[in-house]
């Protein structure tokens, strides 16, 4: 039986996943490890896109489902074809993805059908691109002579609520559930290859975890294995100190703490799944950023330790997608319960709060864009008494700029400030100790690039 201490955690995205030539590299980073893998992937890349837009088509015509299907089954073949050189390991390969096609198939003939499109019907479908990916990769390890093992993580005890499509893992049960299947896997020796971003609800029904939900399910992998180390491979090298397509003379972060990161996930940075760390935080596991293309770079370090950069700011990040609501009346901020009564009422709706701010006459509200309208129409009805009157704001961005000691190190946030004021941009709103790691500006989206390369270029520029 394998030790413990002498495992690895590994998630792939579909980023690693492209084609052949991106398939082989993670097979030969596979096999280059000295401690024993534990392997999580995500789907081939694009093909949860594909999976998402062939629901919404075979929903408006049955005709689209032949056309998903093929673009579907000539992706994962090619991939395949062009990976695995043995032609016994090639056909069963090719058997493995018919028998898989040929259920999504059958579900998107049944959306088409019902002309139903729920969220556990998306879960289901969107859940067999990892389900895919996973037969290639144990196809190209066997076509290597290595012996693996598909493991489908909703049968194996990963149990969630029920949001089918932002599902947040139950990890006691998980934890409870998983202990003798993690005995098989290091009894067993084979290579496991776990599939990421899906669960099951109590009753049995799929669950996702959102975009980026492979992230999650390796920490939580992690987790029941209680790993000494999480590696977590893309097509960078890791996080950066600010966003490189609008800030060209970015840099790599050598090292972020657990808070740090959370933050910038959770507020623009979406190199990993928001609840990525939540699994690990109590074990102190440390993750490591790296990548295919360049594996024996350091990458990024992402541990329980705070470590306190000479600059302080460890990185900028920004989220153009959200919005402001408002609500008005007087003495609104001192009613008791008010804060909670909206809050539920939006939650009740699956909606999320980013954050609330609020003040003696009013109440802001930052929730997502995508989210704005109906929020507006839910919290309409609580108009009266107190509440006066709603507003709301779509052309406005989140900029977070974290870092461990921006709420010790005097002057920071006046520098902050400072730096955005200097290029004559308004900020509509500013924050500084909700949390212990992050300054936030709610600025015009339209200033979004100008603003984060002027705070950018404050605490960076040597």
């Amino acid at each position: 039986m394998i030790n413990k201490e002498n495992i690895k955690v590994l998630k792939f995205g579909g980023d690693c996943l492209k084609d052949s030539v991106h398939i082989l590299k993670v097979v030969n980073i596979i096999l280059s490890q000295k401690s024993f893998p534990i392997v999580v992937v995500s789907a081939i890349y694009g093909i949860t896109d594909l999976l998402i837009d062939g629901i919404k088509h075979s929903k408006e015509k049955e005709v689209n489902v032949s056309s998903t299907i093929s673009i579907l089954t000539e992706k994962h073949y090619a991939i395949a074809q062009d990976s695995i050189v043995n032609d016994s390991v090639l056909q069963t390969t090719i058997q493995n993805i018919v028998l898989l096609v040929k259920k999504v198939e059958r579900l998107l003939y049944g959306v088409s059908y019902t002309e139903e499109d729920t969220g556990a019907i998306r879960a289901h479908i969107t859940s067999f691109g990892e389900r895919l990916a996973a037969v290639i990769l144990a196809g190209v390890l066997e076509d290597k002579g290595v012996k693996s093992n598909i493991i489908e993580t909703d049968k194996i005890g990963l149990v969630t609520d029920e949001q089918y499509e932002n599902a947040t893992v139950d990890l006691k049960e998980f934890k409870v559930n998983f202990k003798p299947v993690a005995a098989n896997i290091l009894n067993d020796e084979a290579i496991p290859i776990l599939t990421g971003f899906f669960g099951n609800a109590p009753g049995g029904k799929i669950t996702t975890f959102g975009r980026n939900g492979s992230d999650y399910t390796a920490a939580v992998m992690a987790y029941g294995f209680d790993a000494p180390l999480l590696e977590i491979w893309k097509d960078i090298d890791g996080f950066m100190d600010a966003d490189p397509a609008i800030t060209p003379d970015a840099e790599i972060i050598d090292h972020l703490s657990y808070f740090e990161v959370a933050e910038l996930c959770y507020f623009g940075d979406r190199i990993l799944h928001p609840l990525t760390i939540e699994p690990i935080a109590g074990l102190g596991i440390p993750i490591h950023i790296k990548n295919i293309f360049n594996p024996d770079a350091k990458g990024t370090v992402i541990s329980p330790d705070a470590f306190v950069d000479e600059f302080i700011i460890k990185s900028v990040a920004y989220n153009p997608n959200i919005a402001m609501i408002r609500l008005h009346g007087s003495g609104i901020g001192y009613k008791a319960g008010i804060i909670t009564t909206v809050a539920n009422a939006l939650s009740a709706n699956n909606i999320n709060i980013f954050a609330i701010v609020s003040s003696q006459t009013c109440i802001n509200l930052l929730i997502e864009m995508k989210d704005a309208d109906d929020s507006y129409d839910i919290l309409k009805e609580l108009k009266g008494n107190i509440i006066e009157r709603i507003d709301f704001q779509k052309d406005i961005a989140l900029i977070a700029v974290v870092g461990e000691g921006v709420l010790k190190r005097k002057g920071i946030f006046a520098r902050v400030l400072g730096a955005v004021s200097d290029i004559r941009i308004n900020i509509e709103m500013a924050s500084a100790g909700a949390s212990e790691v992050a300054i936030y500006l709610i600025i015009a989206s339209d200033d979004v690039k100008d603003a984060v390369n002027a705070i950018h270029k404050e605490f960076f520029k040597k």
